[in-house]
C-alpha cells in the first residue's frame, strides 16, 4: 500500500516514483480540498482515487468533515458511499 503523507497543506502519495497530491486548508473541523492532481503518467490508473480514499480515511480518523472545492474531489466524494458522511 502506498503511504499517505500530510505536509500540513498538502496530502501526497507516491506511486511508481511519481507524486499525486491534494492541496487543502483547515477551517475548524473542516478539511477544504482546493485541488487534486496526478502526474500525467498516472492519470487513468486510479491514482487520484486512491489518494482521495486515503485522504478521506485520514479525515475520518481525525474527526474532520470534507468540503471539496476541486471538481474532481467533489465528484469522487459524490460517488463514494463509504465516505459520503464526511461531506459538509
Amino acid at each position: 500500500m502506498n503511504a499517505l503523507k500530510d505536509t500540513g497543506a498538502r496530502y501526497e502519495m507516491v506511486e511508481q516514483g511519481l507524486t499525486s497530491w491534494a492541496d487543502y486548508r483547515r477551517a475548524g473541523d473542516r478539511l477544504i480540498i482546493d485541488h487534486v492532481e496526478a502526474p500525467v503518467a498516472l492519470r487513468g490508473t486510479g491514482a487520484s482515487g486512491r489518494l482521495m480514499a486515503a485522504l478521506a480515511a485520514d479525515a475520518r480518523d481525525k474527526g474532520l468533515k470534507i468540503t471539496p472545492i476541486c471538481g474532481y474531489a467533489a465528484a469522487w466524494l459524490r460517488r463514494s458511499k463509504e465516505f459520503a458522511d464526511l461531506v459538509g
